[in-house]
């Protein structure tokens, strides 16, 4: 006769081990890996927005303006007029043996029809481009939040899409005001850095200039961030833009304010320096989200490509504008189209309906197996009660977001799991009608049955490996969680029980008492 102790049930031990351990910071809330509440069980806020795909073209053709202009200075070809609109970008090529270098560096330029007349070259982009653009600036917008807010610290924030055009975020864990304040602050914030040169000529008068005015010189008028009254005239193609920029950290300056210290690509580091060296006694404005924050004189040559802002920053607002820097400026800017506030007493409410259904569920299942299967059936709810605890154990483990769906597949598993050993228990019944002993019908039953269950276990597992990948958030929680349970019931109900009866099948062979360990009533012939 084998040893009751075996390589199965000692894999079932370290499993309930396992289980128990890791799913009782989660059950009492004491240190340790912890399941992450949904929006829908604990609270918080849900944001509907919208993005402004018009202006990431606008600033498509800013940039483009820009290159132009970092490129003719390079090669030192003359152009006049250039100037970016919200639909093209113009300029005048002043000599006409530059042509073909200008035509060629226009070329290598992506998505852009071009114009000329007479040297007068407009650029406008292609209707492909223009949607790529549209496409691109969501795409983005849904990364750079989803960034923003990880690094803000809150807990498994959701950011997706919505229909063709606006993003759907759920913050859970958001409970007061301040808190919700300062999180749509973050979405919001643009994170577009420009560096722009200041028109020295013309900004002695720019209190009495019109936007018209400076819009025809080339210029733009923006506001001091600390002043909003006084302004400055700075020239509106930007020297270099935060698409340059590499690194930006909250930092102090020497007489312990918060700053914010910035680092440029290699591009970026480039023209920042080349910039600076020709512009020594200028000034150059820091400007972020349209609003400058300084404009230091160029004392020498800056090179390193790293440079800082300063602007009377709170520690909080100088660590807010480094994520929204770092994690990258937003295409196009937010507009909030839906806000709503969910309380934690609902998720209070939904979780214990969720805990009554689970709780009855369970306990109507293993009454039924107990009074069906007898011993047999009550090892089956051991096993149903052991992988519950590994549902709870692996998605605390690996800190997986457990909403109102999750719970849903929660209860789906204790069906599952006992399904598997109803199979089992049968195919062993089926040996005793076939007069086979019990090690005999045991071997048999789970040889039979496992096939049976792995076939059923892995057309359901693809089922919701595909809710997940294709599913929003909510379905995704459901999927997880159905995704673990069948994983779980594998473990218990193919490799546990069987580990189980392979101990006990001395006292069973003893016993001779297959209606007290199986339910299983021999028929009068």
């Amino acid at each position: 006769m084998k040893k009751p102790f075996n390589s199965k049930l000692f894999f079932f031990i370290f499993a309930i081990l396992f289980g128990i351990a890791l799913s009782i910071p989660s059950f009492f809330q004491t240190q340790g890996p912890k399941i992450v509440l949904g929006l829908d069980l604990q609270g918080g806020l849900n944001l509907l927005l919208g993005v402004k795909t018009q202006e990431a073209i606008k600033t498509r053709y800013s940039s483009i303006a820009s290159q132009i202009n970092y490129y003719t200075l390079e090669e030192q070809i003359l152009l006049d007029n250039l100037s970016a609109q919200n639909n093209s970008v113009q300029f005048e090529l002043l000599d006409s043996n530059e042509k073909s270098k200008i035509d060629g560096y226009l070329k290598e330029i992506s998505g852009l029809k071009i114009e000329e007349q007479n040297l007068n070259y407009t650029l406008s982009l292609t209707e492909d481009e223009i949607v790529n653009i549209e496409n691109f600036a969501i795409e983005q917008a849904i990364s750079n939040i989803r960034n923003r807010l990880d690094q803000f610290g809150l807990s498994e924030p959701s950011v997706t899409k919505q229909g063709d055009d606006a993003i759907l975020v759920q913050l859970p864990g958001i409970k007061t005001q301040e808190e919700e304040q300062r999180a749509l602050e973050l979405i919001s914030k643009g994170g577009h850095l420009q560096m722009m040169a200041v028109d020295e000529a013309r900004n002695a008068r720019v209190s009495s200039m019109t936007e018209l005015e400076a819009e025809s010189l080339g210029d733009v008028i923006l506001p001091f961030i600390n002043n909003p009254e006084q302004k400055i005239l700075l020239k509106a193609i930007p020297v270099l833009d935060g698409e340059m920029l590499t690194d930006a950290r909250a930092a102090y300056d020497q007489n312990g304010q918060p700053i914010i210290n910035f680092t440029l690509n290699t591009q970026g580091g480039k023209i920042f320096g080349d910039f600076s060296g020709k512009n020594v006694g200028n000034r150059m404005a820091v400007v972020l989200d349209g609003k400058v924050y300084s404009a230091p004189v160029i004392r020498e040559r800056i090179g390193g490509g790293s440079g800082q802002i300063s602007g009377g920053f709170s520690v909080q607002e100088a660590s807010d504008i480094a994520i929204a820097l770092r994690s990258g400026a937003l295409p196009a800017p937010i507009t909030l189209l839906e806000k709503r506030s969910v309380g934690p007493s609902l998720g209070a409410d939904s979780i214990q309906a969720s805990l009554v259904a689970l709780i009855t569920g369970a306990v109507l299942v293993m009454g039924f197996m107990v009074f069906y299967y007898g011993i047999a059936g009550m090892i089956a709810n051991l096993a149903m009660v052991i992988n519950i605890l590994l549902v709870v154990a692996v998605m605390a483990l690996f800190g997986a977001t457990l909403t109102l769906p999750g719970m849903a597949g929660i209860i789906l598993t204790v069906g599952m799991a006992v399904d598997a050993n109803v199979i089992i228990n049968e195919r062993i019944r089926e040996g005793f009608r076939a007069k086979e002993n019990f090690i005999k019908s045991m071997e048999n039953g789970y040889a039979n049955a496992s096939r049976a269950i792995f076939d059923s276990n892995l057309t359901s597992l693809i089922a919701a490996i595909l809710l997940y990948m294709c599913g929003t958030g909510a379905i995704k929680g459901f999927a997880i969680t159905m995704s673990i349970g069948i994983l779980a019931s594998i473990i218990t109900a193919i490799v546990g029980t069987h580990g189980v009866f392979r101990a006990l099948q001395n006292y069973i062979m003893k016993s001779g008492n297959y209606a007290l360990w199986f339910g299983y009533k021999e028929r009068a012939s």
